[in-house]
């Protein structure tokens, strides 16, 4: 029996102004399912997060999540969702166990049920010898882990996670995601996160390529992977601009052009290198052979590399602020 789908998208639209921040955007995600938005700053990803966890109003189309709209029920989406923003938006004059208890009493956790929630979620991410701790004295890490705890207090279905590891070193990233995926084990959690991290995103079950506002692809990572056609070849010539029309002429093979290179991808690329190489008349400086990575994958949808500038980590804090200062 197939999965049912938790979160639905269709046609989303969300304008700023002239801008078009996420332009007709439509997919599914299904229950228990671990989905990433893979894309770069200014993509989307965190306006879609917004709208789906009704801090944003959408232009167009429709979306659920739970079964609830976005628009009509967003009562009942805030109590099926957790959410970590970018930046803490905890307490920091609060102890560990003060934030977890205002979260409760703000989301209605039943007393008999609250106290015993709190001690099994400070140990699930490790911080029960913290609890009497003011946040103040946390590294980031913790603090990360302690919103992951708040974001699931009340048992969500859906927790939702975005850039969770932004400006975090590769160790503490490494252990924010071990986690993830224990509490995704023990609970069947629903995950959606958003990360411009090519390792991160390899551990969902499905990625959505974004750019620009849109979707420009979406599939399992192998199935993006696979449809690249082959191995990757990169090349740099002497003469990058006449090897790239000596490929696309002689081999069919339309190259992209990263950092003073050529790359494309061919079937069986062992046994067709050596002939490349021989039939280029421009001189070739260097040459590689490989499998294909998600980072190809971008760089063949998008036609560029991923761009590396940090999101604004208080871009989802602000939509936040801007939701409870309308009084909704």
């Amino acid at each position: 029996m197939p999965q049912e789908h938790i979160i639905e998208v269709e046609e989303l639209t969300k304008r700023f102004g002239p801008v078009t921040a996420v332009d007709a955007v439509s997919f599914t995600v299904a229950e228990g399912e671990l989905f990433a938005f893979l894309g770069p700053n200014g993509a989307g990803k965190t306006t879609t997060i917004s709208v789906l966890c009704t801090l944003l109003r959408p232009a167009a189309g429709r979306a659920s999540v739970n079964g609830y709209d976005v628009v009509k029920q967003r009562s009942d989406v805030r109590r099926s969702i957790g959410l970590v923003f970018q930046d803490s938006t905890l307490d920091e004059y609060l102890t560990a166990e003060q934030n977890l208890r205002f979260h409760a009493y703000a989301y209605r956790v039943p007393r008999d049920v609250r106290e015993k929630r709190i001690a099994e979620l400070l140990d699930l991410v490790e911080l029960s010898d913290r609890r009497k701790s003011r946040v103040r004295t946390f590294s980031g890490g913790m603090k990360r882990r302690l919103e992951i705890a708040r974001g699931l207090l009340h048992s969500p279905k859906v927790l939702f996670l975005d850039e969770p590891t932004l400006g975090l070193d590769p160790q503490t990233r490494r252990h924010i995601w071990e986690h993830i995926l224990e509490l995704r084990k023990q609970h069947g959690l629903t995950i959606f996160l958003t990360t411009h991290y090519m390792e991160e995103a390899e551990v969902a079950g499905r990625i959505g390529i974004i750019d620009h506002g849109r979707i420009v692809a979406l599939d399992t990572p192998d199935n993006l992977k696979d449809a690249m056609g082959g191995d990757v070849i990169t090349i740099e010539a002497r003469d990058n601009d006449a090897a790239a029309v000596e490929l696309t002429q002689k081999f069919g093979v339309t190259p992209v052009r990263e950092n003073g290179t050529l790359s494309f991808s061919v079937p069986h690329g062992d046994k067709v290198l050596p002939r490349i190489i021989r039939s280029l008349e421009s001189p070739v400086v260097a040459v590689g052979l490989r499998r294909p990575t998600l980072e190809d994958v971008f760089l063949r949808r998008t036609g560029h590399a991923i761009r590396e500038q940090e999101a604004d980590p208080m871009d989802g804090v602000r939509a936040f602020m801007a939701h409870r200062g309308r009084g909704h």
